[in-house]
């Protein structure tokens, strides 16, 4: 048995020696990556014909997500033409090298490539489309080829096609839901509130889905959202140092039932008045609350807008 062991390991070993075979070689300075970078310069500088020279006649560009079968090639013409695109509907356009990353050129060994040069890319592109205010802010990584006169022939694109989407989407009003100022979320809100002005706590958290989580303004970006249980910790401390005298609803809270994703959110506005107790100081301070709600009527989430320092000071 040990023997056929070994000899697995050496037939597995040879195999996986053997599957290893040189097809070219890979540059980090090569005259091709010049000539890419070089064009892409002169792209984010809105120079078509300085573009265009970089570009070999028969030129075409691809894009390397789209399944269309039938897709057409772009051409040169067309790739000169998107320069002036870009130029006029972008602003603050940058291609950068994506953090530590850096361009390779790809010499290889099959005849079939024995022309051209590989160059692969990873760019940071980002700007701001001038009519939509949509922010262009992503990652896209692009192959070349090159080829003996060191002009490009073509062109792979991949990137994130939600940003078109949204760009698309952005040229016309389109509604997305329905904003009611009665409801019977809202009622609940009111409710609610009125439950933590009158120190019936028990009710004031019956609104809530036992998974409900909180947060608010003071809490440091990536900072993980509150339990309900630490937020009931959280609020019996408060409520120690504090004592609510009176909550006012201001203006009147919105429900919005949003189309995108069916979400069920109130926002509401308030002014809290309080004692503290250490000194009696009263204390007047605005507060904004955003409440998401389930299918059941449940409160799913609270982010609370406020100012701390008018608490403290």
């Amino acid at each position: 048995m040990k023997k056929i062991l070994l000899l697995g390991l050496m037939v597995f070993t040879i195999i996986s020696y053997s599957q290893k075979k040189k097809n070219g070689t890979i540059y980090i300075e090569h005259p091709a990556i010049d000539v890419v970078e070089a064009m892409t310069k002169a792209f984010v500088e809105g120079d078509a014909e300085k573009v265009g020279s970089f570009l070999a006649d028969d030129f075409k560009s691809w894009n390397g997500t789209s399944s269309n079968k039938d897709a057409k090639a772009g051409t040169k013409e067309s790739a000169m033409k998107n320069v002036g695109w870009w130029n006029k509907n972008v602003a603050y356009l940058s291609i950068e090298r994506s953090g530590e990353a850096y361009p390779d050129a790809i010499e290889y060994k099959d005849e079939d490539q024995k022309d051209v040069v590989w160059v692969q890319t990873w760019n940071q592109l980002k700007g701001v489309h001038n009519k939509t205010g949509v922010k262009i802010d992503m990652q896209i990584h692009r192959l070349y080829t090159v080829n003996k006169d060191n002009k490009i022939t073509m062109v792979i694109n991949y990137g994130d096609g939600t940003v078109w989407q949204e760009l698309r989407r952005s040229y016309a009003p389109r509604e997305n839901g329905t904003v009611y100022n009665h409801h019977e979320y809202i009622n609940k809100v009111r409710r609610m509130m009125a439950a933590l002005e009158n120190n019936d706590m028990d009710t004031f958290y019956s609104f809530f889905d036992e998974k409900a989580t909180f947060s608010n303004i003071h809490m440091p970006p990536g900072t993980k959202s509150l339990t309900l249980e630490e937020e009931k910790e959280g609020m019996k401390k408060m409520l120690e140092n504090y004592e609510i005298t009176a909550i006012d609803v201001q203006g009147y809270p919105d429900y919005i039932n949003y189309e995108l994703g069916d979400a069920k959110v109130v926002q509401s506005w308030w002014k809290v008045r309080m004692t503290r107790k250490s000194d009696n100081k009263k204390i007047v301070f605005p507060l904004f609350l955003i409440h998401d709600f389930n299918d059941e009527g449940k409160i799913t989430g609270d982010i609370a807008y406020y100012s701390k320092f008018l608490m403290e000071k």
